[in-house]
């Protein structure tokens, strides 16, 4: 259904302390830099802000994209005739509520999350100090990164189904596998989750994660926009390792390039369009196949259609 101008008045009048943004400008809220206008940004404060926008958006018959930093995305040039709900840095409470145990909502960022940790001594949490995303999109794909993974700390997960009833999933009911969760692909909006650590040494986990952060300012293009790890790890190798073997590294299309300090991101040199991204990500997958029979699936997730 089109994202009508009334449609939007209805949620600004049915909820006046809620920040909305008509023809907001997508490459603005997304780490890659790219992007064209949604039909409207919505920036709930509150879990029930996320709740009650997506119930008018029901009744209107509007399907949101619920997003956090837009970390992991890739957005369209054209229009996007979408309702988006940004909840990153917003809806972001962290609080203590067992010796072992932190609960923290959908819009709070992995690296508050990790500095949280480290304040309360409570160990777990390092692997995630450099991803950039928040705690909801991180849980939908399960993300990961020098050894751990989300499905290491996250004991209970409070969603909305597709019929916006609240519910809860615990331990392996979280189907959490390789960038995957029982939330990946669908419809159903996280709220919140419960994340159990364990007790340990301040000082030990600050060296740690100090450690994580010098090796991924030697290793990954951080000062670059871009949107991490463009594809999925294949079963036998690194897709970095395949598209350097490919003599891909350095690679670019239009604005758009293989990064030179990893193969593994693709990265806007200030000009980059949607085209160009995806007409590299098709020259990568085609060439890598052609070299090595390996069909690389993408990790980043692609938001739209050009227009």
């Amino acid at each position: 259904m089109t994202v009508s101008a009334s449609a939007i008045r209805k949620i600004a009048s049915r909820f006046p302390k809620i920040e909305i943004k008509p023809d907001e400008i997508m490459s603005r809220h997304c780490s890659f830099k790219i992007g064209g206008p949604a039909a409207a940004v919505v920036f709930p404060e509150t879990e029930e802000d996320i709740a009650g926008v997506c119930e008018l958006l029901k009744e209107t018959g509007i399907k949101p994209f619920i997003m956090g930093n837009g970390t992991n995305l890739l957005f369209t040039d054209g229009k996007l005739d979408r309702v988006v709900i940004k909840t990153g840095n917003r809806v972001s409470e962290i609080r203590k509520t067992g010796s072992e145990t932190l609960s923290a909502c959908c819009g709070a960022t992995l690296a508050k999350l990790a500095e949280t940790a480290l304040d309360m001594g409570l160990s777990g949490l390092e692997f995630a100090c450099g991803i950039p995303g928040t705690l909801g999109g991180a849980v939908v794909m399960n993300a990961g990164a020098y050894g751990g993974e989300m499905k290491d700390v996250i004991s209970r997960t409070y969603y909305l189904d597709e019929e916006l009833t609240p519910r809860a999933v615990e331990g392996k009911e979280q189907e959490f596998s390789y960038r995957r969760s029982v939330f990946s692909d669908t419809d159903k909006t996280i709220m919140r989750c419960d994340i159990d650590l364990k007790p340990e040494d301040p000082e030990k986990i600050r060296a740690e994660m100090r450690s994580i952060a010098e090796k991924r300012r030697n290793s990954q293009p951080i000062d670059k926009p871009s949107a991490g790890s463009v594809f999925k790890r294949p079963e036998n190798g690194y897709a970095a390792a395949l598209i350097e073997a490919s003599g891909l590294k350095g690679f670019g299309i239009g604005g758009a390039a293989v990064s030179e300090k990893h193969a593994g991101f693709i990265i806007n040199r200030g000009n980059a369009t949607f085209e160009d991204v995806i007409k590299l990500i098709e020259h990568i997958r085609e060439t890598v196949y052609a070299d090595t029979g390996v069909d690389l699936e993408t990790e980043i997730k692609i938001v739209g259609k050009s227009q």
